[in-house]
């Protein structure tokens, strides 16, 4: 502190008040405006020492309020019943940097001789805030304006009423509705929603405002302006409010585009997964037409040659050579039967005319017999009741299994189990071998694996290929009973109790 003080009875409080303040108090002279005292806030911030200010004016620090207009302005506060202004100004500092300040100008007209007291409050932390609050919100509206979407914050009250606190301009663009018709009527949005996908919009609102987890929604609204329907994806974060409400802030956009192409590749995988299951099963019918014809016809002809051939044996002179001739031609018609027989199991085994089950054991039997690799099989039941193309398809998978662990596998043995329950048949070939790769899956060329799913696919089930913990591979199958299996039974019990008699 600086300079004579007023000459009051009751200073005392002024200058405690002054002393314990955080705002720049200073007492001024009515005539010349000098300044007659500064508490220690405004010494700090001025940078200025008690000497330097008692050799001071009020222009000195404040160069927007020279005398003429302080003289204005003490005239009004003489005038005034209330003896106070506010105003706005800025202080220059020691150093020559200035801050902007609120001013209030208080007369003190009991004093002897009457000062001035000036209170004011630094505004540069406010401004600077404020500026940076303007550079936040414009780099936000900025970021806004170029979402592909609608930016917005949904409200929910404790009573469940709702709000749309804030709508970006995309919102007539996406909604056909206009950000001041939502903001007054909320549940025209709710009422955008196709009745079928209403339900489920307001269960996933609901769980994410009971789990306060991030909300992700795909619906359908019908757009009155322009009588279409329109597909949206919403996606928001939740945040309870002090008052136990929900506000989520997100992001809605247009999705109808990948929706309908969406819907297109999965219309155009059923039509392929339809040509691939006619494909094959055209394959197995064909496959079994020639197994036949090859069986029956030339099975029977090369039969009656051979019996044939018997017969001119025994009416042939006594002569080496055509003995020797007719062995040969004897021996060519046995390996030509056993081809046709091994040619015939290949399209189609016989076995599986006696049930999957037969069949699967008699493959795992062959198996084992070709490569000497243990293949042991188990099965639920003793008959598991499929209809042809399902259990022509099972086998094939079957098989392609096993191709695959003779050929890559390095496995020295084989476990299958085949189980039916009542939701379907579930079919696991295991190995013991090196497992397969990830990348192996992938390869372009790996057609028996897709070649595999496919198949499984057709049948309505799924098949899935890994590595087990101890070394080896599993393939996995899962197919769907069919309908009407009784009968289906009848007819395999049917074919195994006539090939007894």
């Amino acid at each position: 502190m600086s300079g004579p003080r007023p000459a009051d009875s009751d200073g005392h409080w002024l200058r405690v008040a002054m002393r314990d303040s955080f705002d720049e108090i200073s007492v001024l002279g009515v005539q010349s405006f000098g300044l007659i005292e500064m508490n220690r806030a405004a010494q700090e911030n001025l940078q200025y020492c008690p000497q330097d200010l008692c050799r001071m004016q009020l222009p000195d620090i404040a160069p927007d309020l020279d005398v003429e207009r302080m003289q204005l302005l003490l005239d009004g506060l003489r005038a005034s019943e209330g003896g106070a202004v506010d105003l706005e100004t800025r202080l220059v500092r020691k150093d020559g940097s200035a801050y902007p300040v609120q001013v209030r100008f208080v007369l003190c007209k009991d004093q002897e001789p009457p000062a001035l007291l000036m209170i004011c409050k630094d505004q540069s932390a406010g401004q600077a805030a404020s500026a940076a609050l303007g550079q936040i919100e414009a780099r936000f509206h900025a970021i806004v304006s170029n979402t592909p979407g609608l930016v917005y914050q949904l409200r929910r009250m404790p009573d469940n009423t709702m709000a749309f606190p804030y709508l970006s301009d995309a919102c007539h663009a996406l909604l056909g509705i206009c950000p001041e018709r939502l903001h007054a009527d909320p549940g025209l949005f709710t009422a955008l929603i196709l009745p079928a996908d209403r339900a489920s919009y307001l269960a996933s609102m609901q769980a994410s405002a009971e789990e306060v987890r991030s909300w992700n929604w795909d619906g359908r609204l019908w757009i009155e302006e322009w009588k279409d329907i329109k597909w949206i994806n919403l996606r928001a974060m939740p945040r309870v409010l002090p008052d136990g409400g929900i506000q989520w802030e997100g992001i809605m956009t247009n999705i109808t585009q990948s929706k309908l192409e969406q819907t297109e590749i999965m219309r155009s995988r059923e039509q392929l997964a339809e040509l691939s299951a006619h494909i094959e099963r055209v394959k197995e019918e064909e496959r079994t037409r020639i197994a036949r014809e090859i069986h029956d016809d030339r099975g029977g002809n090369l039969t009656a040659i051979k019996m044939a051939l018997a017969l001119l044996r025994r009416r042939l002179p006594d002569d080496p050579a055509l003995t020797d001739k007719a062995d040969y031609v004897d021996s060519l018609v046995d390996r030509t039967i056993e081809s046709i027989h091994r040619i015939s199991v290949d399209l189609r085994p016989s076995i599986l005319d006696f049930g999957i089950v037969a069949a699967i054991e008699w493959q795992a039997a062959e198996f084992e017999k070709q490569l000497g690799i243990p293949c042991h099989v188990a099965s639920s039941d003793s008959d598991i009741d499929l209809p042809p193309e399902q259990a022509s398809a099972l086998f094939r998978i079957f098989q392609e299994s096993l191709n695959n662990i003779s050929k890559h596998a390095r496995a020295s043995s084989v476990q299958v189990r085949l189980n039916r329950n009542q939701r379907g048949i579930r079919m696991e070939i295991s190995d013991n071998g090196t497992g397969i790769a990830a990348r192996d899956r992938q390869k372009p060329a790996s057609f028996g694996i897709r070649g595999m799913i496919e198949r499984a696919n057709a049948l309505g089930g799924s098949l899935s290929v890994s590595n087990l913990p101890k070394g080896g591979s599993m393939v996995a199958i899962r197919i769907p009973l069919p309908a009407a299996s009784g009968r289906f039974n009848t007819t395999v019990k049917q074919a195994k109790k006539s090939s007894h008699e």
